[in-house]
């Protein structure tokens, strides 16, 4: 009766300790709310996990601080105790359950793996491309338009076929759990199934340079009407030769176009480059000490060649050092589709030369 005494004790102490720990998880470690299908497998693995974390810790703690105070050496006691050398059923037992507890979380992953990652009907596809330090999304079936923001309809799977342009970055959405790398020269694929309407922020999980931090895009989820509206409203843009050269220009500048706005500011605030508020005819100091005026040439020698004149303060290798073939392919693009011959490089100081 003793030793049932103790194991019912102890059972009693674990699983109040158990109950404490996750309720105590569930305050510091708490997901905000789930808003994607994907979402239901992903947080009923993670609860399972809390619960073991808490029971196993649980379990050891009170085991061993139970023994500690109830089996401590007496006043007066001066024998070694009983020997134990071993026990072959407890070792068996002790090697076993763990076995069968990591092989069923393992199971459990892959089932809830292959039911988020499995395709579903009436998907919907979404380009998205991923550059320092901005997010750019395309919409092949829509109408074939860009977006800076991820605007997606509701109840409805989105396969996302996403690549980088310069490094890794990593799509992540806290409220739809899943989280996939975006590999320069590679396409990776994640399937979103939005089941609640509202906004969300898009950030970036992997360190991807300076702007890091920075680079978060809105996601906007929206009923179907409101989806369809707003695909009307973007297919209805005027098209680029009904675009004055200013007004292409702040597009290129635009996470829609070459996404400039990653590194420069519009209102004088720092960034990773010099802000384009007031830049033409500006003085400009180099790291060399000398000095030149902000004109069409400069603009364009910095844009083509960006490590031949560096502004002081800034550093190099920062800038892509390939948006003359980048722009090259555009302007061809525009050319087949449109028939009328732009010149991007020309669009951009037109928009440079309206910033006071």
């Amino acid at each position: 009766m003793g030793r049932l005494r103790h194991v019912f004790i102890i059972a009693i102490l674990v699983a109040i300790s158990t109950l404490g720990l996750r309720w105590l998880f569930s305050i510091i470690l708490a997901l905000p709310r789930a808003s994607s299908a994907e979402a239901g497998p992903i947080d009923a693995l993670f609860n399972g996990h809390y619960w073991m974390i808490a029971f196993l810790f649980s379990l050891i703690m009170v085991m061993m601080l139970y023994s500690v105070f109830v089996f401590r050496r007496q006043d007066g006691d001066e024998t070694d105790g009983p020997h134990v050398h071993g026990n072959t059923k407890l070792e068996i037992g002790w090697t076993i359950v763990p076995t069968v507890v990591v092989l069923g979380f393992g199971v459990w992953g892959a089932v809830a793996l292959n039911d988020i990652t499995s395709p579903k009907p009436n998907e919907m596809t979404v380009n998205v491309t991923g550059k320092q330090w901005v997010w750019s999304f395309a919409y092949p079936e829509q109408g074939d338009f860009a977006s800076s923001e991820l605007v997606l309809p509701v109840d409805r799977t989105i396969v996302l076929k996403m690549t980088a342009e310069d490094v890794l970055h990593s799509f992540w959405v806290p409220e739809f759990r899943v989280k996939q790398d975006l590999v320069p020269g590679k396409e990776t694929t994640l399937r979103i199934t939005p089941t609640e309407a509202g906004e969300f922020a898009l950030r970036c999980a992997e360190i991807c340079g300076l702007n890091h931090t920075q680079m978060v895009a809105t996601v906007r989820v929206l009923d179907t009407a409101g989806f369809q509206a707003w695909v009307d409203e973007k297919n209805a843009a005027p098209a680029f030769a009904e675009m004055t050269p200013e007004e292409r220009g702040a597009f290129w500048y635009s996470a829609e176009g070459f996404g400039c706005v990653a590194c420069h500011s519009l209102d004088g605030a720092p960034g990773v480059g010099p802000t384009w508020q007031g830049l033409y005819n500006r003085q400009e100091q180099l790291t060399d000490g000398s000095t030149v005026t902000v004109d069409d040439e400069y603009i364009i020698n910095s844009i083509l060649d960006p490590n031949s004149q560096i502004t002081a303060g800034f550093n190099p290798n920062l800038m892509p050092q390939n948006y003359g073939d980048q722009f090259a392919a555009r302007e061809q693009e525009i050319q087949a589709a449109e028939g009328v011959d732009i010149d991007i490089t020309a669009d951009l100081i037109a928009f440079i030369k309206t910033l006071e």
